[in-house]
């Protein structure tokens, strides 16, 4: 991180959220049983998700919030969408939740199928 990256840091940024590429997130979510949560509409979920990701639709704001109050917040969370934008501020919810380690993956959906 330069030193401008670190002097103009938006707020909303938390060291609790790491993007990671598809190959580290895949290796992750290989090794035990994690919370792998699908953000995107049922629609999309159905038609194709990583294997035994929950489908916890971001928009449903009120349904998203008891989902997520029901998770352990001391333990990893990996999220996806489907381009990468929602997870993001999916994430940024997680934290003001008290979510303390969120990983997010890069470039959502589409880079797990690249």
């Amino acid at each position: 991180m330069s030193i401008l990256d670190f002097l103009f840091k938006k707020s909303t940024d938390s060291d609790a959220i790491k993007i990671i590429d598809a190959e580290a997130y895949k290796k992750a979510i290989s090794r035990d049983k994690v919370q792998l949560v699908d953000v995107r509409t049922p629609r999309e979920f159905r038609s194709g998700h990583i294997n035994n990701a929950k489908n916890i639709d971001f928009f449903q704001g009120a349904s998203f919030n008891d989902a997520f109050s029901k998770m352990n917040k001391t333990q990893p969370v990996y999220l996806y969408c489907q381009s990468g934008n929602r997870s993001q501020k999916a994430a940024r919810k997680l934290v003001k939740m008290g979510f303390t380690q969120i990983y997010d993956l890069k470039g959502g959906y589409r880079a797990w199928n690249a």
